[in-house]
């Protein structure tokens, strides 16, 4: 062995003792005719002490040649640190060096291996190996085995089974784009990689299997953001005779544990809010709830609802040729400057939010009302905006007025944004939300034509069935997202288990019974031999983590992620491939310029 103790396990119990330790070395300082260096694993950090006045000539020129990252063994005995370190469990101690082995060297590295590293973004993803040494990284690597430890713990004790299912599937391009994969023994013909088990699970459902999971890689080719990666990992799960209840139940209480477990916080029964509720009052599916903000409608003449407006007509063009006025009353925030309302101006203007403006109302400290909108209402007219929101003094309005879905998501980021510099965003506060009543439709304007909200298999509520043949944009699912901080940690929904139903729902989605055949012939040809209902959920492993470990991106939890082109810039993938191949694969490139 090379090491019989790591460098995270020493402390004053161990005085005295002779041990070995191996790993990588830190820093290295002197003074005078001591050497200290500090050695890591990924345990922790140990400080060596190389004494001159007592170590041969052929030991001190062998440690005066240590360098950063160098892996080395050490033989020494343990003794009491003069100076102790409190950072460090192990600052009690130190180790007295009387033998040295260096194993490997080391370049200087192309940034330092700390928790606050002076390396860019892309020079450590270059560079991940490395990268993966800083503390701060591998501990999110263990909070994910962890987890994933503690899911399999909990999915075991309810009977759950994990069973594998393929990596190389058929395609069936709808929704996200699939990876493909050439077959040399297949010319011309191409396997899919899965964006997800569906089929699998459902066909694991008709094989009477009652309770499946499996964590599971999932691809999909599509643009990337920071909570995106061309491949991601599903906590995939399904249950035989379940109805949404049932799952909804189980799942909850595998996040309760999952929470009690890791970060020691017990949570009450989750909440639940319809979809319709999420958008009328936060404008997202997925509202961040560590905040109130809700949002006030002044106007709303959509085709589904209709309110009373507060808002005389003819005397603001901006809001008379709109369907839709609505904003978020910001407490307490009504000494912002002119600077920070041009600020919030400016934000609502950028071109991935879309506004053409901001509408603000100001009840100051004193009572007294200032608005941007004075010269278009009387102030009995702002006064009644002012009570709508509930406005106290010293509250700022912040008005947003356009197409309702639009105006609504627009408003959501505002929203987000006051939460952010309020402070109201802690990433250590958890909040929980079950959303519910999804549509099951949505409607393409540019192809003129509904498609599935979640995916073909997906159960319409059964009071809604009636609506399939007379007014499909109103059909409820019975799907649901699991919710917290403004982030879906995972979804799924009741299975469509009766064939006459499923051969409806791929009529209504444009579906011809030989194409559906093409893309799902399996699942329906299983459904004719005695299918169970079921229903499912997937949460994404990588979410859930970057949830538990506090950060924005499921970059810092994967260990060998893409960048935000879908590059490995490490191994420079994807490549080109060798043209013999290509022959091998009888396989022509047209590429486009």
């Amino acid at each position: 062995m090379y090491r019989k103790q790591t460098c995270g396990e020493l402390r004053l119990a161990n005085l005295g003792q002779e041990v070995t330790l191996a790993g990588w070395v830190k820093t290295v300082r002197k003074f005078g005719g001591l050497t200290f260096v500090d050695l890591r694993d990924r345990y922790g950090i140990t400080q060596l002490v190389f004494d001159e006045s007592v170590l041969s000539p052929e030991l001190c020129e062998k440690a005066n040649k240590l360098g950063r990252e160098f892996v080395i063994q050490v033989v020494g005995t343990v003794r009491e640190r003069e100076q102790k370190n409190k950072n460090i469990p192990t600052g009690d101690v130190e180790i007295v060096a009387k033998e040295l082995n260096i194993i490997s060297s080391s370049e200087v590295p192309p940034f330092t291996i700390e928790d606050n590293s002076d390396g860019g973004d892309d020079l450590r993803m270059q560079y991940r190996y490395l990268d993966l040494r800083r503390p701060c990284v591998r501990k999110n690597l263990e909070l994910r085995h962890k987890l994933a430890f503690e899911c399999r713990r909990y999915l075991d004790a309810q009977n759950f089974l994990e069973v594998e299912t393929p990596m190389l599937i058929k395609s069936t391009p709808e929704g996200a784009r699939d990876f493909v994969v050439p077959s040399r023994m297949n010319p011309g013909q191409f396997y899919a990689l899965p964006q997800s088990p569906q089929q699998f699970k459902q066909l694991l459902m008709v094989a009477g299997f009652d309770r499946y999971f499996q964590i599971v890689k999932c691809f999909r080719d599509e643009d990337l953001r920071a909570d995106r990666q061309p491949e991601f990992t599903q906590i995939d799960c399904e249950m035989s005779f379940a109805e949404q209840e049932d799952v909804i139940e189980m799942f909850e209480g595998m996040m309760k544990h999952l929470f009690k477990e890791l970060k020691g916080i017990e949570f009450d029964k989750f909440p639940r809010m319809t979809w319709e509720d999420a958008m009328k009052y936060y404008g997202s599916d997925k509202p961040d709830l560590r905040f109130d903000m809700k949002f006030v409608e002044l106007k709303n003449t959509t085709k589904d609802y209709e309110i009373e407006s507060v808002l005389p007509a003819g005397n603001f063009s901006v809001f008379d040729d709109v369907n839709y006025v609505a904003g978020i009353n910001a407490k307490g925030c009504a000494g912002y400057t002119r600077k920070q309302i041009d600020g919030l101006t400016d934000f609502v203007k950028k071109s991935q939010i879309g506004a053409k403006g901001l509408i603000w109302v100001r009840k100051n400290a004193d009572g007294t009302i200032k608005s941007s909108i004075d010269k278009f209402y009387s102030p009995e007219v702002i006064a009644a905006i002012c009570e709508k929101f509930g406005a106290e003094n010293g509250d700022l309005m912040l008005i947003l007025c356009g197409e309702m879905r639009k105006t609504q998501k627009q408003l959501c980021a505002l929203r987000l944004e006051m939460g952010e510099q309020l402070g109201f965003r802690d990433p250590s506060k958890f909040v929980p939300l079950w959303v519910i009543d999804f549509p099951l439709f949505e409607w393409d304007e540019e192809t003129q034509r509904f498609y599935a909200t979640h995916h073909p298999f997906t159960m319409p509520n059964p009071e809604d069935i009636p609506l399939l043949d007379t007014d499909q944009g109103k059909v409820r699912s019975w799907a649901y997202d699991c919710v917290m901080n403004g982030v879906e940690l995972g979804g799924g929904s009741v299975r469509i288990h009766d064939s006459e139903l499923q051969a409806k729902m791929f009529k209504l989605l444009g579906f011809t019974e030989e194409k559906a055949m093409a893309q799902f012939g399996c699942l329906i040809n299983a459904f004719k031999y005695g299918a169970p209902p079921h229903a499912g959920l997937a949460f994404g492993l990588d979410r859930v983590v970057s949830m538990f470990a506090e950060l924005d991106s499921i970059r810092d939890v994967i260990a060998f992620p893409k960048n935000n082109a879908g590059r490995d810039v490490m191994m420079d993938a994807p490549c080109a491939i060798d043209a013999a191949q290509l022959d091998e694969l009888q396989i022509a490139l047209n590429l486009k310029d």
